[in-house]
């Protein structure tokens, strides 16, 4: 793994450098490109303005890691009141919520999956009524058997459920093979967590590679892929491939993160692809924030003239 991407994932596990850094005033300026704010009415406002620019929406209220049950708890009631701020808004048939089953209890002892999977299930009967949807976002490896279980276990009554999965892992062809269904909506990624070599892919070359394979399964399939990834090198060829097979646009999305790549978000949707915004709200942007500074290095580079006091 590149030294810098080790050193930041790194970065994201300390509570050292957490206070740090979220106590540095200048880090606004970054947290701000990233993040839509700390509140619903936040999340609201960047969604309305993507939905006007021809896009749609994701809303992932952040926290993860949840060790402690009334917090996972308070989540739940987070995503209840966006996803009421989304229907009063009338915005039901363009933003959805991803949710992390890690913020949702999924680690609290051995009742943490039955305690994510209920939550999970209260948030997805809120989307119901209201008319919108929920897509199961992934987190490290370690989490991949129990988050596809309680995937599972929601898409019985709610067969529009979103699963993730992520290009590192050398399992992820047959995951894909597993979930290419009618119907069955999956968001491919490359994958933003610090993973052993046993059971991910390293080097970025065989990432693009792994995430080419199974792009081509969820194609070949019936169901309806979801590519996320900023990357020309993925983006380019995934186009190529939709016009040479005639595959109606309205099947698959492509999904970028919000404050990434504006100019190609605005591109695709020139063309006619459907491309969906991933846009975190919420105080817990500490390990998301590092995340995306990991993924890319130019986004260190703005991090660093920020805290210099320098946009």
């Amino acid at each position: 793994m590149n030294p810098l991407r080790s050193a930041i994932l790194a970065a994201a596990r300390s509570d050292r450098l957490r206070t740090a850094i979220t106590a540095a005033r200048p880090t606004r300026a970054v947290v701000d490109r990233f993040v839509a704010g700390e509140t619903s009415a936040d999340a609201l406002r960047v969604a309305s303005e993507l939905v006007a620019a021809g896009c749609v929406v994701s809303l992932d209220h952040l926290g993860e890691d949840v060790t402690d049950a009334s917090e996972a708890g308070r989540a739940v009631d987070a995503y209840r009141e966006v996803i009421a701020a989304i229907a009063d808004a009338g915005l039901t048939d363009r933003v959805e919520v991803s949710v992390k089953l890690s913020a949702l209890g999924q680690a609290l002892g051995a009742d943490g999956e039955r305690i994510a999977r209920d939550h999970a299930a209260a948030i997805c009967t809120a989307a119901a009524e209201a008319g919108t949807t929920v897509t199961v976002d992934a987190e490290d490896h370690t989490t991949t058997d129990s988050t596809l279980r309680v995937v599972a276990a929601l898409r019985e009554t709610w067969p529009w459920v979103g699963a993730v999965l992520q290009a590192q892992l050398r399992r992820t062809e047959d995951d894909c093979r597993a979930l290419t269904g009618p119907a069955s909506r999956v968001r491919l990624c490359k994958g933003a967590y610090a993973e052993p070599e046993s059971v991910a892919y390293d080097a970025g070359g065989d990432v693009r590679a792994s995430f080419a394979r199974c792009a081509g399964i969820l194609l070949d399939g019936a169901g309806h892929p979801m590519f996320a990834t900023h990357d020309p090198a993925l983006v380019g060829p995934l186009t190529a491939r939709l016009r040479d097979t005639g595959r109606d646009p309205g099947t698959v999305e492509f999904q970028m993160l919000y404050g990434v790549r504006p100019d190609e978000q605005r591109r695709l949707v020139g063309e006619g692809h459907t491309v969906r915004v991933y846009v975190p709200y919420g105080t817990q942007w500490y390990g998301y924030l590092m995340r995306r500074l990991a993924e890319r290095p130019a986004n260190v580079g703005f991090f660093l003239r920020a805290l210099a006091g320098r946009r």
